[in-house]
């Protein structure tokens, strides 16, 4: 009970019996001065970590509208909202009561972030990537009187807390690795070590992307980001077989990594490349492999340039939807058409993990992995693997909570195209907690798993 309504009651017992209503209204009067409160715990956590997001203090049945605001590296402002009903207290909680209305309805933990979209009038075609992952994202959470659609900066929000989503844990070391011609950053676990390795490489964008293997860090995993082609001159790239098994060794022979205990990630491009080394390298043995979003195929002479070349023979397969986005689905199924480029699955000895959705517009990654399936079990090699697929989740399968972007600007031939990945919002949302679970499964269980004490040392 407050101070205030201490005092008020003392005073009751020295009121005529007609004073009480006047009592009970100033008692109403100060309850209902008090301020709504927002809550939101952890304010300071990892991406693929969970929040509660409470506000208390309101008139019972209040609408209210819950907004999510966040400002990118690229100066770009993107958002989420709810619409709720405070209950009989009340109180809003968004792990237990339905939004009614905004980027995302029913109860949704996490709706204020993975529904973020851009907020109206901003660039077409953009995505949202961290780029510099010794900062946080800083999200603002607030919540406005009423239910909004438009307009929040305009508004003066009840109340509003500030947030951190961080893709570092603190005591991750990031370390820049430029030797033996390879580019990339390698990122150390905290703790003593040694810890198992993570060879990780992203798509055909290019560039040098850290955020996952951050993050793969943070979650015990020594994670080398490779950089092996730069923004869009993947037809310029003369890398082949050898860089990638150098990049390997130097993960290999970093002494705060356990030797024998290195798994590849790749997506898109990336995960053409991890298959490929799986079943084609002589000098290195990853001891697991993931594959997310990816078709699978061999060249006679494998380079980046040779991949973005048989890709460009096939240009005359790509399509266009109504709103003019590229769709690059059926290149896939016609390069693999040809007997001789299909992967050779009996070369396949390790464990792989491959992650589909079945809307991805770009890569037909669904149709692959069941194509894959069926050819490992004719060799009887099908218990080698795992096939996450998932139906209504585009290509863009990113670490969970990210914001969906069914369509974004990409690089192609040294042009920028508008290209259509695929995925409903809310599937493909679901698809991302999903995989990165079951990620960080695979990886625990064939990386950690087995290592001796003696190996730990």
């Amino acid at each position: 009970m407050s101070f205030q309504s201490t005092v008020l009651c003392s005073t009751l017992v020295k009121l005529p019996m007609n004073d009480f209503d006047l009592v009970h209204r100033r008692l109403s009067s100060v309850t209902q001065s008090a301020p709504p409160v927002l809550s939101v715990l952890p304010t300071r956590a990892l991406v693929d970590e969970k929040f509660k997001v409470v506000v208390e203090n309101l008139p019972p049945g209040s609408p209210v509208t819950l907004h999510s605001l966040h400002q990118s590296e690229d100066k770009d402002y993107w958002e989420a909202f709810g619409h709720y009903i405070s209950d009989h207290r009340g109180v809003v909680s968004v792990a237990e009561d339905l939004s009614f209305g905004g980027t995302y309805t029913g109860t949704e933990v996490m709706g204020l972030l993975w529904s973020m979209r851009p907020v109206p009038g901003s660039r077409a075609g953009i995505r949202l990537r961290k780029k510099n992952v010794c900062t946080p994202m800083l999200i603002n959470i607030s919540v406005c009187r009423g239910h909004l659609a438009e307009g929040f900066r305009d508004q003066c929000p009840l109340a509003s807390v500030l947030i951190e989503r961080w893709y570092l844990a603190p005591g991750v070391r990031r370390i820049d690795i430029s030797e033996k011609g390879v580019r990339g950053t390698l990122f150390i676990p905290p703790g003593p070590g040694p810890f198992p390795g993570v060879l990780d490489m992203w798509g055909g964008g290019g560039g040098l992307l850290e955020y996952r293997s951050s993050l793969l860090a943070s979650r015990g995993f020594a994670s080398f980001a490779l950089e092996y082609v730069k923004p869009g001159e993947m037809e310029k790239a003369d890398v082949g077989l050898s860089y990638f098994e150098t990049a390997f060794n130097i993960l290999k022979d970093h002494p705060q990594v356990i030797p024998d205990r290195i798994g590849i990630f790749g997506f898109c491009l990336g995960s053409i490349v991890a298959m490929y080394l799986v079943t084609e390298s002589n000098v290195i043995k990853p001891l697991c492999c993931v594959s997310v979003g990816g078709f699978h195929f061999v060249l006679h002479e494998f380079t980046v340039r040779g991949i973005h070349k048989l890709t460009v023979k096939h240009f005359n397969m790509i399509r266009v939807d109504e709103n003019n986005h590229q769709i690059w689905r059926d290149i896939g199924p016609e390069i693999l058409k040809d007997p001789s480029k299909k992967l050779n699955v009996e070369k396949i000895n390790c464990p792989v993990l491959l992650v589909s959705g079945h809307d991805d517009q770009t890569m037909a990654a669904g149709e692959n992995a069941e194509d894959l399936f069926r050819r490992m079990k004719a060799t009887g090699k099908e218990h080698l693997l795992t096939s996450l697929q998932y139906p209504d989740a585009g290509h863009q399968i990113q670490p969970p909570f990210s914001p969906h972007y069914r369509a974004s600007y990409s690089m192609s031939n040294a042009q920028k195209v508008m290209v259509l990945w695929g995925g409903q919002t809310k599937p493909h949302s679901d698809a991302q907690e999903d995989s990165w679970k079951k990620i960080l499964a695979f990886l625990q269980h064939h990386l950690y798993s087995r290592i001796t004490p003696k190996a730990r040392k």
